[in-house]
């Protein structure tokens, strides 16, 4: 279900915005939900906020990948699904989205997204 991917991170790309750099944001200088601490660590590790202000499109799909969607299986999630939880994950981090995600199909909350987890979706399913 990676096909997904991209179709996601369209969608939750429309509500992140472009450059911010306030210094009452905890997570400092970020540029279309990025920030600098992600962007040095998935994509160059000595960069700049003007590194950062100038981030490519590829280069923001390799952070919300890795980042988010990776770290909540998302291709192995089913369609709608693989979304709501990434999107969720973008949001509130992906250990939380995890345990939400988790609660919602009643497995154990650990926060991580396992084979278990990945199952149950398809079998609460409504017929």
């Amino acid at each position: 279900m990676d096909r997904n991917f991209a179709r996601a991170l369209a969608l939750v790309l429309k509500s992140e915005g472009g450059w911010s750099d306030n210094p009452a944001d905890p997570g400092g200088a970020t540029m279309k939900g990025v920030t600098l601490a992600s962007f040095r660590r998935y994509v160059k590790a000595d960069a700049t906020k003007a590194d950062l202000r100038a981030i490519s499109d590829a280069q923001v799909a390799t952070v919300y990948r890795r980042f988010y969607w990776d770290a909540v299986l998302g291709a192995e999630l089913p369609d709608g699904v693989d979304h709501a939880v990434f999107d969720f994950a973008v949001n509130s981090g992906p250990g939380r989205a995890a345990k939400y995600l988790q609660a919602a199909v009643g497995v154990a909350q650990d926060g991580r997204i396992g084979p278990v987890t990945v199952a149950r979706p398809r079998q609460s399913r409504p017929v």
